[in-house]
């Protein structure tokens, strides 16, 4: 009896003392989550180095970090030998429209989980419409988009080669200003696209300024980025300044021979506005090529007034001849002699010229590749719907210099890709694995964790997308899952139509979208609107923090 006496002593002793723990105790005991991943090596996001440990999932958010022995789960993950990532954030891409693809596999196959559209000028004409859409249709990430100046100018001026007039520029503000209360996250230019190359300086500041009254940011596609590049950058930035919004430099590049090695320069004079207090940023992709239409190496004035204008001119002969003289001065001002360097990405009307260049087109049309040749050929190719172009023009010493800079943010320039079509530049197949395989593991150009940080709480920060873009309990469940030595870019410019290797996971608001390396099919992005006043946050090892505003009229925003 005393034996017995004594044992309910201490069982009672032992409940009151359990009923008594502090509600942290509770953790100790298993807990079910929605997904666990275990055994990975989780790099944060902040640039710091990473950290063996699990991670939780529950509700779509990040619920715990840390050993978590005993912990179940309705998934797990084991991530023996992978790192584990912010999902990464592709600040300029063209995937506007993304319902039509919805599962935007070319992007989550190589790990990214939020895209942002409407850059270069170009967006939807109507965000509202847009945002609803993906809403209601739903879409395998998450979406933001700016938008556009060149849509917004178009919608007024049409292609009009002068100043707005009063009238017309109350309009176009009108139209951003519209666009910023649908959802949009600020104001995109394209200055080497007509219209908006015929804009002026003080007509843009006064749509920057309405966007960043809404709290928009302003990013720009500049007027040059080549033989007068350094130009055209501090205007980026002086408009910026003068509209009081952050700015984001896009695609910074080198795109001329004769200018090849200056981009330190650049990356100067973007540092030296930040000290003096203006939010300014850049992004690249990580290519040596870019892409646009063909448009883009006729004068400018040539390509006025929309394409019956357009046709007119270039069937014009005596037009045609100072068409062709400007075309020759744009290639002499920038170092090159002729249009080998311009490959046809995709020509709709004659598809069997898709992947060669300009040059191999007219030995093909014209029995000659001379650069008459080339330049009737091009004229050829503008009189029928206007191809899509990868142009080879930039140095590789220049890309690994930008992207050493910590300002510098990682992006396609892509949309969203279907296999077979054309044969597009490989960034919108590979970028963020040919930044992980070529620039970290092979040549250590910049480290792991920086070119993960790069790819998340950067964007996240200077963006504005709250609570994104860094490992963070609370935070939302937006996770890759990657072998860090077999990541790699198998599309290449010849053979582009090949997804990234090396990405096994990819999750997007808790829920899988990639597994095991296949597309799950499911939707789970959201829209995202830009929360103002997180914008620097972006910083080596700064989080973004703060209340992720509501976006779009029905659309699923985390808080």
């Amino acid at each position: 009896m005393p034996f017995h006496f004594r044992s309910l002593v201490a069982l009672a002793a032992a409940v009151a003392c359990l009923s008594a723990a502090p509600p942290g105790r509770a953790r100790q005991q298993p807990e079910a989550y929605d997904l666990l991943i275990v055994n990975g090596t989780l790099v944060d996001g902040t640039g710091r180095p990473g950290i063996a440990a699990d991670l939780a999932v529950s509700g779509g958010r990040i619920a715990r970090i840390g050993r978590l022995p005993g912990v179940s789960a309705k998934a797990v993950i084991d991530a023996k030998g992978r790192s584990v990532a912010p999902g990464f954030i592709d600040v300029h891409t063209h995937a506007d429209g993304p319902v039509r693809t919805p599962l935007v596999e070319n992007f989550v196959r190589m790990g990214v989980t939020t895209l942002v559209a409407g850059n270069c000028g170009d967006s939807a004409e109507s965000v509202a419409s847009e945002l609803q859409a993906i809403t209601r249709e739903g879409l395998a990430v998450n979406f933001s988009t700016l938008v556009g100046h060149n849509t917004v100018r178009a919608a007024v001026m049409g292609a009009a080669g002068r100043a707005p007039t009063p009238a017309e520029l109350e309009r176009m503000k009108a139209l951003v200003a519209k666009a910023m209360r649908e959802g949009a996250i600020g104001l995109s230019t394209g200055l080497q696209y007509v219209p908006g190359q015929y804009a002026e300086r003080g007509e843009i500041i006064e749509l920057a300024k309405v966007a960043a009254r809404a709290g928009g940011l302003y990013a720009s596609h500049m007027r040059n980025e080549g033989t007068r590049v350094a130009e055209a950058v501090a205007e980026t930035i002086a408009i910026g300044e003068a509209a009081s919004c952050p700015v984001q430099v896009s695609h910074l590049k080198i795109d001329s021979p004769n200018r090849w090695g200056t981009s330190q320069a650049l990356l100067d004079a973007i540092a030296s506005a930040r000290r003096r207090g203006v939010d300014v940023r850049a992004d690249q992709y990580a290519y040596t090529a870019g892409s646009a239409g063909l448009g883009i190496r006729f004068p400018g004035w040539a390509l006025e007034g929309g394409r019956p204008a357009i046709e007119a001119r270039l069937r014009d002969e005596a037009t045609w001849r100072r068409v062709k003289d400007g075309m020759k001065a744009l290639l002499a001002e920038r170092g090159f002699t002729d249009l080998a360097w311009a490959v046809i990405a995709l020509d709709r009307d004659d598809p069997s010229l898709n992947g060669l260049t300009v040059k191999q087109a007219a030995a093909r049309l014209l029995g000659k590749d001379d650069l008459e040749a080339q330049l009737e050929t091009a004229r050829r190719l503008m009189l029928g719907s206007e191809p899509q172009m990868v142009y080879h023009f930039m140095s590789e010493d220049d890309v690994k210099r930008i992207m050493r800079d910590p300002n510098v943010m990682i992006a396609s320039d892509s949309g969203v890709l279907r296999p077979g079509e054309g044969t597009p530049h490989p960034r919108g197949y590979g970028n963020t694995a040919r930044v992980l395989g070529r620039y970290v593991r092979e040549q250590a150009v910049i480290t792991l964790e920086e070119a993960v940080r790069k790819m998340t709480s950067l964007p996240a920060g200077h963006f504005g997308f709250a609570r994104r873009g860094e490992l963070r309990e609370g935070w939302a469940a937006d996770l890759v899952v990657f072998d860090p030595e077999k990541v790699r870019d198998p599309a290449t410019f010849e053979q582009p139509h090949h997804y990234a290797a090396g990405f096994e996971h990819v999750v997007v608001n808790g829920v899988m979208v990639v597994k095991d390396g296949v597309v799950t099919g499911a939707r789970p992005g959201q829209v995202l609107r830009r929360e103002a006043g997180v914008s620097d946050a972006g910083s080596r090892g700064a989080g973004t923090g703060g209340r992720q505003e509501e976006s779009g009229e029905k659309a699923p925003v985390l808080r």
